[in-house]
C-alpha cells in the first residue's frame, strides 16, 4: 500500500522525536537518517531501516524505550520462548490509543455495550487479557475477566452471566466448543460471536468452532511488539479480509527473502510501522507472518486496508525431503480428504538416514479410517512427492490446548 501524506508527515515526525530522545537504540539506527529526507515512498523504503525480533531482544529489558521512564504507565513482554524476552513500554496515550483500537474492532464486528464478553486469553505480562478488556469497557459492555483455563468455571460463568461474545485463542475456543457438546449445553449458552487470536487456524478448525456453538467468529490481529491484539479485524459485513487501522500502523507486505514489495494480491510476510506510538516506536518490524493485500472494496464500505487471514509464519517453514512445507500446508492436504476434522499433529524424525514425516488426524465418527489414510498419503504423494506415515484417531483424541496449540514437532534437530 503507498503511503499517504499524512502518513509520511508522522513517520517524519516519529523519525526526529526518537533521534532527540537520548536512547541508544534508535541513536544508532538513525544516525544517517534525515527525517526531511523521507519525501515518498522509495525513500521510505531506501532510507528507513528493517527491525527484526532479534534487534529488540538485544534492547532488553528497557532499551526500547523512547520517553523518560516517568512516562512509562505499564509494560508488556513476549514470552521470550525462543530467547530473551521483548519489553515494551507504554505511554498513557499508548495505552489508550490500544483501547480505542480495540473497541473498534469490537464495533467492527457488531458488538455493542449491550453484550457480555467472556474474556479468557490470560492477563499479565502478555498484551491479550488486558487488551481485551480495556476495549469491552472503552466499548461500554460487559467485561468478564476469566483469564485462562479452569474450563468448569468457564462453562459455569458463560452459562450463568448470559455471555453473548467470547475471546479466545482458536485452540481454547475448540476446546470449549466440544465441552459445550459433549455436556449437551447448547440449550443453556447465548453466544453469539467469538473473537479469536494469538495463533493461525485453518477452514477446518474454524467451521468446526462455528458449527458447535452456532456463533460468527472474527479474526483479530496484533502483536506484543505493536500494541498488542487488536491493530486490525474482519468486519460483520465480510470474512474475507482483516482491516488495518492505518490511522495507528502502516503496512506493507514484503517478500521474505529480498524485503522489496510483493505485487498486489501476493502472499508475502507483514512489516509494520508505528506512526503515533510513544512508548516504544517501530519503524519497519519484520513480523514473520505471511498474508496477501485484499484488493476487492469492503461492502461494509469502509477504507481500511484489507489483508487475508494470516496464512502461517515465514519461521514455521519446514523442510521435509526438499519439501518447503508450512502447518497451511498440511491444512490443506487433511481438508480436502472427506470425514476428517481441524485437529491433526505431525511429527518428523530422522531415522535410519531419512526422513520420517508422520501424520496424526481426527475423523469424524463412522468414517473409514483406512481411506482417510489413503487419502492424505495421496494427496501428500501427488502435490509433494512424498509419503507420509499417516496415524488416524477419533474426535478428541488429540491433546487439546487452553492457549496455542503446537501442531509440528520437529524431532531432527533435538
Amino acid at each position: 500500500m503507498q503511503l499517504t501524506e499524512k502518513q509520511l508527515e508522522q513517520i517524519r515526525a516519529q523519525v526526529r522525536r526518537v533521534k532527540a530522545c537520548g536512547n541508544p537504540f534508535y541513536t544508532e539506527r538513525f544516525k544517517n537518517v534525515n527525517p526531511d529526507d523521507i519525501k515518498d515512498q522509495k525513500s521510505f523504503e531506501e532510507l528507513v531501516p528493517f527491525c527484526s525480533k532479534q534487534d529488540l531482544r538485544e534492547a532488553y529489558p528497557l532499551g526500547l524505550a523512547a520517553v523518560p521512564e516517568e512516562e512509562i504507565v505499564r509494560i508488556h513482554s513476549s514470552s521470550g520462548t525462543t530467547g530473551a524476552p521483548v519489553v515494551v513500554p507504554y505511554t498513557a496515550k499508548d495505552v489508550e490509543d490500544w483501547s480505542i483500537m480495540f473497541a473498534r474492532c469490537y464495533e467492527l464486528a457488531g458488538i455493542t455495550k449491550k453484550d457480555r464478553i467472556q474474556i479468557t486469553p490470560g492477563y499479565g505480562l502478555w498484551t491479550a487479557g488486558i487488551g481485551f478488556q480495556a476495549g469491552c469497557e472503552r466499548l461500554g459492555a460487559m467485561a468478564i475477566p476469566m483469564g485462562p483455563g479452569n474450563t468448569e468455571k468457564q462453562l459455569q460463568m458463560m452459562q450463568d452471566l448470559k455471555s453473548t461474545v467470547i475471546c479466545a485463542t482458536s485452540s481454547y475456543a475448540l476446546l470449549l466448543a466440544e465441552q459445550v457438546e459433549q455436556r449437551g449445553l447448547m440449550n443453556n449458552i447465548h453466544l453469539k460471536k467469538g473473537i479469536i487470536g494469538s495463533e493461525r487456524w485453518g477452514d477446518k478448525m474454524r467451521n468446526r468452532i462455528k458449527n458447535i456453538l452456532g456463533i460468527e467468529l472474527y479474526d483479530i490481529y496484533g502483536l506484543t511488539e505493536c500494541y498488542g491484539p487488536g491493530i486490525g479485524i474482519n468486519c460483520d459485513k465480510s470474512d474475507a479480509g482483516i482491516h488495518i487501522f492505518d490511522d495507528y500502523v502502516y503496512l506493507e507486505i514484503l517478500d521474505p527473502e529480498t524485503g522489496k514489495p510483493v505485487p498486489e494480491g501476493q502472499i508475502g510476510e507483514i512489516c509494520l510501522t508505528t506512526l503515533v506510538k510513544e512508548g516504544a516506536p517501530l519503524f519497519r518490524f519484520r513480523t514473520h507472518d505471511l498474508a496477501s493485500f485484499v484488493t476487492e472494496k469492503c461492502p461494509c464500505g469502509r477504507s481500511y486496508p484489507r489483508i487475508s487471514q494470516i496464512l502461517g509464519r515465514s519461521d514455521d517453514m519446514f523442510k521435509v525431503k526438499g519439501n518447503i512445507l508450512f502447518p497451511s500446508t498440511v491444512e490443506d492436504v487433511i481438508k480436502a480428504v472427506p470425514g476428517t476434522s481441524s485437529e491433526y499433529r505431525v511429527t518428523i524424525e530422522h531415522q535410519d538416514g531419512k526422513d520420517k514425516m508422520t501424520v496424526f488426524v481426527e475423523v469424524e465418527p463412522g468414517v473409514d479410517r483406512a481411506e482417510v489414510a489413503l487419502g492424505i498419503k495421496y494427496n501428500f504423494k501427488q502435490k509433494y512427492n512424498l509419503t507420509p506415515d499417516v496415524e488416524v484417531v477419533g474426535i478428541g483424541e488429540l491433546p487439546r490446548s487452553e492457549k496455542k496449540t503446537k501442531r509440528i514437532e520437529d524431532k531432527r534437530f533435538n
